[in-house]
C-alpha cells in the first residue's frame, strides 16, 4: 500500500543541485524528509511512471540505508524498474555504463564523488539522463524549483530488498533486479583494451601499485588487473570499500594519496602507480619516480589511443575543461582533429561525446574519459596507461620525455584555497572582474599581459551560452593563470588557482614545475590581491 506523506513547504534542498548533484554534510540528509523531498523532486521533474532506472552509489555512509529509501519511492512513483548494484554498489563510470546498456530512462547515483564521507562527512544524490551522462543545467534547476514548492512524496510501505543478493525480486509492483556491479563494465573494459598484452606485460614482471583509497573501485580493480590481467595478488592496496573510506579523503592527488606517492619515488619502486577517488571517475597516474599531471595524462592518452584496439581507428576530436592545460590541443592540431574547451563539467564533454565531434576527454582536476561512457572514468584511464606501456614497452618517463620533445611541455599546476568564507571570495572575484579591462599591456613579474576575460562558452551542439566560468589572464609568452571558485565543497568556497606556461623545447622541458611557474604565481597573487581579500599566502593542496 502506498502512503502520501505530506511536509510543509519551505525551501528543501537549500542548494541548487549542479552536475555532480547535490551534496550536503550527511547528518542533513538523514533529516527528517530531506532526502525523501529531493529524491520526489527528482521523479517529479524526470517522470517515473512505467520507467526503469539504475541505481547505485560508492558505498559512502548512509548508502545503504539511503538506497532503500529511493527503491521504495521509485515503487510508489509507479517505476517500472529498477537495476541496483548488489549491497547498492556501482562506481560511477558503471552506473553510466548500466544506464546506456540497458537503455534506461536515467539513474540515480548516491556520491559525494571525492568528498570524505563518514557519519559526520559527506553525501550526496544525482541523477543521470538517459545517455548515461550528468543531468543537464535546465533539468537540474527545475528539480531546485521543485524542492522550493514540494508539499508531499509518496513512499511504498514495504520490507527492505535484500540488496546482498543477486537475482530479481518485486517491490510492490515493481521489479528490483541486483546485479553484479562489476561484471558488465569489466566487459566493457575487455572490449576496449587489449587484455592479452597487458596479461604478457604482467607475466614478465611488471609490477603495479592501486590505490583505490578505501573506496568504489576497489572491487573493480581487483577483479579486472589481478584476477584478469594477472597482476601480483595485493597490487590493488585500500581496496574494500568503507562506509568512512577508511578515514582517507578519497581524492586521488599527490596530496591525499601520500602513501603511493612515496613508495612510487621510494628505492624500489614499481613500474606504475595509480589512484582513484570516492565513486571511481577520477584517477592519478604516476611512474617510477615520476608524476604524470592530468593535463599531460590527457595529451599522452590522446597521442597514443590508437595503440588500444578500442580506439585504433583513431580519434575524432580531443575536448579539455578550460582550466585545463593546453597540451592536448597541441596533440589534436597534430593529428588533424578537433580540438575543444569548454567549461568545467562533463556535461558539456557529453554533448560533444553524442554528436560524435569528440572522442576522448579531459579536466585537470584528475577525470579522463571516453565516448564509451558519459562520465569520467579513473580505471578506464589506468588501463589506457597500461594498454600504452605494453605495447611501447617503455616506462613512463621515457613516454613522457618523447611527448615532451615532440610538442614541448605545458607547466601546470592547481594550487587550492580551501573553506574560504564565501563573502571573501566572492569580493575577490568581483574585484577581480572589475580590473580585467585595465590590465591588458601592464608588465607583471616581467610578463606582458596580451588579454584578460570572463571564460564564456557557446556549445557547438546546442548553442546553449554558459557565463562566468573562470576569469583567465594571459601573456604574451604564453602563460596564463585562471581563477574560478569551485562548487564541489560543503563548507565555505574554494578557490581553485590554475597556472600554466610553455616550453617550446628542446632546452627547459625538465624543470620542477613549481619552479618554472614561480614568476606566474607570483603574478596571480599580485594581479587578484589574494592574500588581501582571504588572509592566505599558501595552497592548501598543489596539485
Amino acid at each position: 500500500m502506498t502512503h502520501i506523506h505530506t511536509v510543509a513547504t519551505q525551501p528543501i534542498a537549500g542548494q541548487k543541485p549542479g552536475t555532480s548533484g547535490l551534496r550536503k554534510k550527511t547528518p542533513v540528509f538523514m533529516g527528517r524528509h530531506y532526502l525523501e523531498n529531493f529524491v520526489q523532486s527528482i521523479f517529479d521533474v524526470v517522470g517515473a511512471e512505467g520507467k526503469t532506472f539504475v541505481l547505485g552509489g560508492d558505498g559512502r555512509y548512509f548508502n545503504d540505508r539511503a538506497a532503500q529509501v529511493i527503491l521504495r519511492m521509485a515503487a510508489a512513483n509507479g517505476a517500472a524498474r529498477v537495476i541496483v548494484g548488489q549491497g547498492a554498489i556501482l562506481s560511477t563510470p558503471a552506473a553510466s555504463h548500466l544506464i546506456r546498456l540497458n537503455k534506461t530512462d536515467g539513474g540515480i547515483i548516491m556520491s559525494a564523488s571525492h568528498n570524505p564521507g563518514g557519519p559526520e562527512e559527506d553525501f550526496g544524490v544525482k541523477f543521470n539522463m538517459p545517455n548515461g551522462g550528468p543531468a543537464p543545467e535546465a533539468v537540474t534547476e527545475a528539480m531546485y524549483a521543485r524542492t522550493q514548492e514540494i508539499v508531499e512524496y509518496r513512499m511504498l510501505d514495504a520490507q527492505d530488498v535484500d540488496l546482498g543478493r543477486l537475482g530479481r525480486v518485486s517491490l510492490g509492483g515493481m521489479v528490483v533486479d541486483v546485479v553484479d556491479p562489476v561484471a558488465d563494465y569489466a566487459a566493457l573494459m575487455e572490449s576496449l583494451f587489449d587484455f592479452g598484452a597487458i596479461r604478457a606485460m604482467f607475466a614478465g614482471g611488471f609490477r603495479m601499485r592501486v590505490d583505490s583509497m578505501c573506496a568504489v573501485t576497489g572491487p573493480y580493480a581487483v577483479e579486472i588487473l589481478e584476477n584478469r590481467l594477472g597482476a601480483a595478488k595485493g597490487t590493488v592496496v585500500n581496496g574494500t570499500p568503507l562506509p568512512d573510506f577508511g578515514g582517507m579523503h578519497p581524492d586521488p592527488n599527490p596530496t591525499w594519496a601520500k602513501a603511493l606517492m612515496d613508495e612510487m619515488f621510494g628505492a624500489d619502486a614499481p613500474d606504475f602507480g595509480a589512484a582513484s577517488d570516492g565513486d571511481g571517475d577520477r584517477n592519478m597516474v604516476v611512474g617510477r619516480g615520476i608524476y604524470v599531471s592530468p593535463s599531460d595524462s590527457l595529451a599522452v592518452l590522446a597521442a597514443n589511443a590508437h595503440l588500444a584496439p578500442g580506439y585504433k581507428a583513431g580519434l575524432k576530436g580531443v575536448a579539455r575543461s578550460m582550466p585545463t592545460s593546453a597540451a592536448a590541443d597541441r596533440v589534436a592540431e597534430a593529428l588533424g582533429i578537433g580540438a575543444y574547451e569548454t567549461p568545467t563539467g562533463w556535461k558539456f564533454f557529453g554533448n560533444l561525446l553524442d554528436a560524435g565531434r569528440a572522442t576522448i576527454c579531459g579536466e585537470e582536476s584528475f577525470g579522463t574519459g571516453s565516448d564509451h561512457v558519459r562520465e569520467k572514468d579513473g580505471l578506464w584511464a589506468i588501463l589506457l596507461w597500461l594498454n600504452i606501456l605494453a605495447v611501447r614497452k617503455q616506462p613512463v618517463a621515457a613516454i613522457l620525455a618523447e611527448h615532451w620533445a615532440k610538442f614541448g611541455r605545458n607547466y601546470y599546476s592547481r594550487h587550492d584555497f580551501e573553506a574560504i568564507a564565501a563573502d571573501k571570495a566572492d569580493a575577490m572575484m568581483a574585484a577581480l572582474r572589475g580590473s580585467l579591462a585595465g590590465l591588458k599591456g601592464n608588465s607583471v613579474e616581467g610578463m606582458v599581459v596580451s588579454g584578460a576575460d570572463d571564460f564564456a562558452y557557446t556549445d557547438p551542439v546546442d548553442g546553449s551560452v554558459s557565463q562566468k566560468q573562470g576569469v583567465r589572464v594571459m601573456f604574451a609568452d604564453g602563460s596564463r593563470f585562471v581563477l574560478r571558485l569551485s562548487g564541489t565543497g560543503t563548507e565555505g568556497a574554494t578557490l581553485r588557482l590554475y597556472l600554466e606556461r610553455y616550453a617550446a623545447g628542446p632546452a627547459g622541458l625538465d624543470l620542477d614545475p613549481q619552479e618554472a611557474l614561480a614568476p606566474v604565481i607570483r603574478a596571480a597573487h599580485g594581479i587578484a590581491r589574494i592574500a588581501e581579500f582571504t588572509g592566505r599566502t599558501e595552497p592548501d593542496v598543489v596539485t
